[in-house]
This record gives C-alpha cells, structure tokens and sequence, in this order.
C-alpha cells in the first residue's frame, strides 16, 4: 500500500511512541517526540505561507534537525531540496535559484562549515527565499528564525484545521524531493522524486537486509545524498528502526558507536570502510554486535568487501543505483555466494527491470559490456525545469544509468566503469575498473584510481593514481610490472603516481574529472615520466 513519507513517520510514532528512533551524543528522542517536532516544523512552515509544491532546503550537517525537517517539509506537501554542507556561495545561489526554493532550514556554522556567512552574502539575490530557520546563532544582516520560535510557533497543530486539511491532501505520488546529481560536466541537475518511490525503494532494500525494529544503524554518510536521506533514514523508519548519525565522518567515531551502543548495521562508502578496517587492524573495537549494511556510492574493491566481511564481522550488502532511480537498483542478498556478494553488485530490486544494451540501444548477449538501462516505478519524475534533458536521460521508460556494466545468464550485474570514464586506447576499450580491481589485489595498494590521458600516438593511454598502505616503498615500477603479463599491453598504466591525496567529493566519491586533468597537467609539463615494463626494457636491451 502507498504511503507518504510524513504517514510513515507518523504510523511508526503510534506503533511504538516510546520507542528510541534516533540517538546523537546525549540526546536520546522517541519516535513519538520525532513526530510530534515534525508536525510542529511542518505547521510552522504552513504559517509562514509554505505552499503545496513549494520548495524547502535542507542546509546541515547530520544533525537530528536534518531528519525532524525530513518528515516535516513532506507533511504539507512541500518539496525538500537537501543541500550539500560543502557548497560554496555560488553553488548555493545556482541551487537556490534554480530551485525556486522559499525557505531554508539551516544554522550559524557546524564544523568546518559557515553557513550563515555564505546566506548572509547570496540571500539578498535570491528572491525567492522568504524564511530562514536557524538551529543555533543569529542574524543582524538577514531576517531569520530561530529553530526553538518555530517549535513553539508551530504548536497547536492539532487544531489547525487549515494545516490538517493540508495533511490528508498530500499523494503518496507526489514529487516531494530535488536532489541536485553532482554531475563532472554542466551545471547540476535536480531530480525529482516521489513519496512512493523513495518509501518504497527504501523498504525493500531494507527487506534484503532483514531489518527490524531491534536494529540500530551508524550513518556516517551524508543525509544530503540519497544513501543518508533515502537508505539510511526512511529504510530505519519503514522497519521502526534505530538511527545513530555522525555530524561527519571519522573511522574512530563511528567505531566506538559500533561499540558503546551495540550497533547491529553500519552504512558506507568504500572509502569509509577502509578507513574503519585500518584502524581496527591497529586498534582494538568491539565489533561483534554487527549484523550488516550497506556499502555503496562508488565502485566496492573486492578485498574491501571481504575484509569487512571477515575482519569487522559486518555481512555487509552491496547496493548500486542512481539518485535518479531512487536510489537502489540491484543489491547482494545474504543467500548470494560470497563469490557473488564479493564480485558483483547483485541482482535487480523487485518491481524493476534492466537490460544492458550496446551505443545503437540494442540489448547485449549475457557477459557483453554495454550500457545499464532501468525501468519500472523507481524511475524518477524527470529533471526539474530541464525537459530536454529528461527526454535524453528517459527513452520510452528507460532511464540511461551511464554506467557500463556485464549482466550473466543468472541475472547478476557486475559494473566495470561510467561510459564517459571509459579509456579508449589506440581503439581497444579499456574499462578502468578492471584495471583497478587487479591493482587493489596488491598487498601494498590501499587505494587506487584509474583514468585515462590525451596520448599523441594512441588518442588516449592509461594513468593511475595509487595510494600505498602505511610503510609501503612501493614504486611506479612496481605497479606496472604487477599487471604487466596478466593484463592486455593498453590496459597496462603508461604513468603511475604514487602517494598523490586522490580528490573526493563531500559523498566520499573520487572525482575522476578531477584526478584525470590533474595527471594530464603532470604529463604535459613533463612533471610525469612513462614507464615502460622491466620485461619490455630486458628485451629491448
């Protein structure tokens, strides 16, 4: 049955009011007082002329705020916009615009983030926006509220017949959500999404996860992405769930949560849980209450996912999607062979459909390389404003995933690298997440990234950026000869550099574009050397 994501909350709330949905440092809230600090955002918003359809940005850290206004700005049929605490002025005024966004919940600063200073400098530009919520910290060059006036200004919803009304006229079938992709080229995109289609999504990937209301899941990633908003905080929900969030990541905090509140799930991207499996090598955690989780956001390195198996004792899942699929596609069950939960990202989701097809758009043979294409009721709306756009990405209810992948006669995905990454030296195509998967077998390769760089003679050749494990001497030399002989000649990086930061995004992604004009700046100004195979120097010798 089709629900919104407000009812959900408040079902979960009159299920079992006393229930502890989140714990953050020493606050400890209920699911019914989560309700009821929804209802009443929800209420203030309404009084403060927030519309059905209007747009609501989401502008924090993790903070227990950030899931009150998740529920809240749904209850009246306003549209949440979550917003990345990384953005900058110009980012924020893009988004806000494009948005057409009329109100912000946010605060003063948190961490490292001054969201205040940047709202104080783009909001007189942004003619949209009328109302500024505040968690903490006040204005003297902007009109805002703070969190604690709108809490009390919004009690009293009980009897609002105005904001009742609002209430029972929400569809589960509703666009409810714009989330911004992070595109590598051109400006952002927002995707628009349904109440049905992200409860939905959520609940069943929580059901390949046999979640339960005796579960308590550390979310570290950000709920500004789907992975935090979407599999993290409406999966616990839909299941009763207990949510524990990190204001931001780090291996110690999240593994003493682990420890201190007996955590049954954690969630991550592969970034995070190799951070966490190198501290518990040298530091000792308990463990041992672990049931499962989900990695996901990025491509998960074979070993990774093993060790997390058998060193932090998680039966962790893998998840892959797209925010434009709301977010989850395919995803490992428990019953999978660890071959299968370790190589592949599983099967399709119920209720969806995909096919792998060539550049003409006709389907591949099962173990052939081609685009993956999903269809069915996860399929979002379309972009917003941008209708070409959603025409280019949307063929007759196909959504174009731009991932390359290899689907078997049984069904199982394995992906091998986003079409636009994909190097295509001297016309042989070269799939960098092959070549990444067998570096990442090396002992001494804690991390490693593959892109492709301009080449006069081949149009494009193979770079890596390689991070070693702590004491490693491990050499340029070193990673080239690893997979020369094992791998065909192009897939074989020309240049290699060792120990470089690899550029991430906020959500914990490589940045590819990032990484590819950095190496390419390094070998046009010579600052790169080409490395030729020890075998191939003996025999030229």
């Amino acid at each position: 049955m089709k629900t919104t994501i407000g009812q959900l909350l408040e079902d979960k709330a009159k299920e079992h009011p006393d229930k502890e949905a989140v714990i953050f440092e020493d606050r400890r809230i209920t699911y019914e007082e989560l309700n009821e600090q929804a209802e009443r955002l929800a209420h203030f918003l309404l009084k403060k002329g927030v519309k059905k359809g209007d747009k609501v940005a989401l502008w924090l850290t993790n903070l227990p705020e950030w899931i009150v206004a998740w529920f809240a700005v749904p209850k009246i049929g306003a549209v949440v916009v979550p917003t990345d605490p990384w953005y900058k002025s110009g980012e924020i005024k893009y988004m806000f615009d494009d948005s057409d966004t009329v109100a912000v919940i946010t605060t003063e600063r948190s961490r490292k983030y001054k969201f205040l200073d940047i709202l104080e400098d783009v909001a007189p530009s942004l003619k949209k926006l009328k109302t500024i919520v505040l968690i903490e910290g006040e204005s003297d060059k902007i009109p805002t509220v703070t969190y604690q006036e709108a809490m009390e200004e919004g009690k009293g919803w009980e009897d609002d017949k105005e904001y009742l009304d609002r209430k029972n006229d929400i569809d589960p079938d509703d666009v409810t959500f714009i989330l911004y992709t992070s595109g590598t080229t051109g400006k952002p995109k927002g995707v628009m999404l349904t109440h049905h289609q992200i409860v939905k999504n959520a609940n069943d990937i929580g059901e390949m996860l046999h979640t339960t209301g005796e579960d308590k899941l550390v979310i570290p990633v950000p709920f500004s992405h789907c992975f935090g908003n979407v599999l993290s905080i409406t999966l616990m929900v839909n299941f009763g769930g207990v949510m524990i969030p990190l204001v931001e990541f780090h291996p110690r905090t999240a593994l003493e949560l682990v420890e201190r509140e007996k955590a049954t799930m954690i969630h991550g991207v592969p970034t995070m849980f190799i951070r966490e499996l190198e501290l518990a090598r040298r530091e000792d955690f308990d463990t041992s209450s672990l049931r499962t989780g989900i990695m996901a956001g990025s491509s998960c390195p074979v070993e990774t996912m093993q060790s997390v198996i058998d060193e932090l004792g998680c039966n962790v899942s893998i998840v892959y999607g797209l925010t434009e699929a709301s977010p989850g596609v395919t995803q490992t069950r428990f019953d999978d062979t660890v071959k299968d939960r370790v190589e592949t990202v599983g099967r399709v989701l119920p209720d969806q459909e995909i096919k792998i097809v060539d550049d003409d758009g006709e389907e591949v043979p099962p173990g052939e390389t081609g685009e993956l294409l999903v269809k069915g009721y996860n399929v979002m709306i379309g972009y917003y404003k941008k209708p070409e756009a959603t025409k280019n990405a949307i063929e007759e209810g196909w959504l174009h995933s731009g991932d390359l992948a290899i689907m078997d006669e049984r069904g199982y995905v394995r992906i091998v690298g986003r079409k636009k990454d994909m190097v295509i030296v001297g016309g042989l195509n070269v799939y960098p997440r092959e070549i990444e998967e067998y570096l990442i077998e090396h002992p001494e390769i804690q991390e490693v990234a593959v892109v492709g760089v301009p080449d006069p003679d081949l149009g494009e050749v193979v770079a890596a950026a390689v991070v070693p494990t702590e004491g490693s001497d491990i050499t340029p030399q070193d990673v080239v000869d690893f997979l020369y002989g094992d791998v065909a000649s192009a897939k074989v990086p020309r240049y290699v550099v060792v120990g470089m930061d690899l550029p991430l995004s906020g959500r914990g992604k490589i940045q590819k574009f990032k990484l590819r004009d950095t190496l390419t700046k390094m070998v046009e100004e010579g600052k790169l050397e080409s490395i030729v195979p020890t075998e191939v120097k003996k025999r030229k010798k």
